[in-house]
């Protein structure tokens, strides 16, 4: 059995980082037996025949992929083209949009022929045994199909109690070079579960309300794999990370006692972290916590079920700044009842933590308390087209508030934030950057090239031409190449050759990039990996394996 899985676009703004749901469900489709690409459109260019060209090559029985709601119509996209490219194919889905939005994705979208709903790795083992015979679909738990125009929810899959025994995410299918370039932490998980009941989130259906913890051990493991590649940042991409603070003592002491040197940063909630926990986990090499504070209302924060108190929010900040632990704070307008001075409200909370923060514009996603309960909540939904899904612009409305009131008070703050980078970048065009602000500009000029790279396919479409053998100094070649298409292919800001040609010689001096030579033409391609040492491959730990 061949199984292709999509890894769609996902814009620069997001910080895509190597895709985690993807590689756990390759891991499950190899541990199955099956023979796995990933086909990586996260960090090259997508285009409907460039994906007809992949399939074609790799001759796939199934095409899969995931997705959140925000790159849902993409990810829909690309898995119809390529049932469309060959009907043959059995196409399927998974991730949180589709497990709470199954029944209408089967119904607008024919080219779906399977959802796996809520965690997939069980389903895929025992999916693929029975693949190929659809009457056998109905005895696998946890998915959703269509048989002669009637949609079939199979009976819903318990939760996986024991999450060691899952195979680590097959990372290894993607281009971690590419992903290296770029720059951002690679992500892991060390835990699954949310016991939390915020009404506008996902979480605790998908992965339920019980947090379950992997092995320090096997995740330090992990740790230690990753840093094999190059990589020195790791995201702790748990709902809930600080849920237990006697694991989180024993994860960082597991770190010190392997002197394992990296950074990291962790989500975290208001309630579950003191100054004791705070200063363990900056030993071990954490820098970054982030705490989703939502409202500076106090009753908004009831009304949303988020459990924590402003007071707790004071607090945990309070002992952040008297360790030295960069702290980022999130809030969200648009909630049920939202009014203007509930939204101020929040704007003046924020100023008083004086920390980095954020708006997020609400989308009642499906699955969540809001969206299945909206008679309960003093808010009104304004689409169910998923491409407006994309924290743009409010796609809700209040009694009080209208969805351009909501959008003016969150672009009050971005042109705020905006009118501060273009004065940064002023500066910096003057000579007048503090080191900081230098690194800054420096860095997302950096990121933005890089990106678009990778994202248009430069080297691939641009990166063979006849080269000068006499000099034999083919980065220079490149270097002119690449400098003579900013403005064009490359529309990147106002950058010097300098730092253009600094950032493609970094590339080609980290092994990100390689050319070979053929008579007089030279080719420029990305490697597929660029580890640093020689590590085995990792897999569950030997009582599972």
């Amino acid at each position: 059995m061949k199984v292709a899985l999509i890894a769609p676009p996902y814009p620069l703004e997001e910080a895509p980082s190597p895709p985690l749901g993807i590689c756990y469900a390759a891991a499950a489709f190899e541990s199955a037996g099956a023979e796995v690409i990933i086909l990586d459109y996260i960090v090259s260019q997508y285009t409907p025949e460039k994906l007809k060209k992949d399939i074609d090559a790799f001759k796939p029985d199934i095409v899969g992929g995931n997705s959140v709601t925000m790159n849902f119509p993409g990810a829909v996209d690309i898995i119809c083209t390529a049932k469309e490219h060959n009907p043959s194919i059995i196409t399927m889905m998974g991730g949180p949009h589709v497990s709470f939005d199954a029944e209408d994705t089967l119904t607008n979208y024919p080219g779906i022929d399977i959802i796996v709903i809520g965690e997939g790795e069980q389903t895929i083992k025992e999916l693929l045994e029975v693949i190929n015979d659809k009457s056998g679909w109905n005895t696998v738990k946890g998915i959703a199909y269509k048989d002669n125009g009637r949609i079939v929810k199979t009976e819903k899959r318990d939760f996986i109690q024991d999450i060691d025994t899952l195979p680590l995410p097959a990372r290894h299918l993607l281009p971690m070079s590419r992903y290296q370039a770029l720059g951002f932490p690679v992500s892991i998980i060390t835990s699954r579960g949310c016991p939390n009941r915020c009404i506008f989130c996902q979480g605790r259906r998908m992965v339920g309300m019980k947090v379950r913890y992997r092995s320090v051990d096997l995740v330090l493991d992990e740790i230690e794999h990753l840093l094999s590649y190059g990589f020195t940042r790791i995201n702790i991409a748990d709902d809930f990370f600080t849920s237990n603070k006697k694991r989180v003592r024993k994860f960082c002491d597991e770190i010190l006692k392997r002197k394992i040197n990296f950074s990291w940063c962790a989500f975290a909630r208001v309630d579950s972290v003191n100054t004791e926990t705070l200063k363990v986990m900056i030993e071990a090499g954490c820098d970054t916590v982030s705490f989703g504070i939502e409202s500076g209302n106090q009753e908004m924060l009831k009304r949303v079920k988020k459990g924590i108190t402003l007071d707790q929010a004071r607090e945990a900040v309070k002992c952040c700044k008297e360790t030295g632990m960069k702290v980022f704070a999130s809030f969200m307008v648009g909630l049920p009842g939202e009014t203007m001075e509930t939204m101020e409200d929040s704007r003046k909370f924020a100023e008083e933590l004086d920390i980095e923060y954020g708006y997020h514009f609400l989308a009642p996603f499906p699955g969540t308390t809001l969206r299945e309960e909206l008679e309960n909540y003093d808010i009104e939904i304004l689409t169910n087209d998923w491409s407006q899904y994309d924290a743009n612009k409010s796609i809700v409305k209040t009694s009080q508030l209208t969805p351009e009131e909501i959008d003016g008070f969150v672009n009050e703050f971005t042109e705020k934030q905006q009118k501060i980078w273009k004065e940064t970048e002023k500066k910096f065009k003057e000579g007048n950057c503090s080191r900081h602000e230098t690194l800054l500009i420096l860095g997302y000029q950096r990121m933005d090239l890089i990106f678009q790279l990778l994202s248009k396919d430069i080297f691939e479409e641009y990166g063979t031409y006849q080269a000068d053998n006499s000099s034999n100094n083919y980065v220079s070649g490149l270097i002119e190449k690449i400098t003579g298409m900013i403005g064009n292919e490359l529309k990147v800001m106002e950058m010097e050759n300098s730092f253009v040609a600094e950032t493609i010689k970094s590339l080609v001096d980290a092994g990100y990039i390689k050319h070979k030579v053929s008579g007089d033409m030279v080719s420029w391609y990305w490697t597929h990996n660029n580890k640093t040492t020689s590590f085995p491959e990792l897999c569950c730990n030997e009582k599972n394996s």
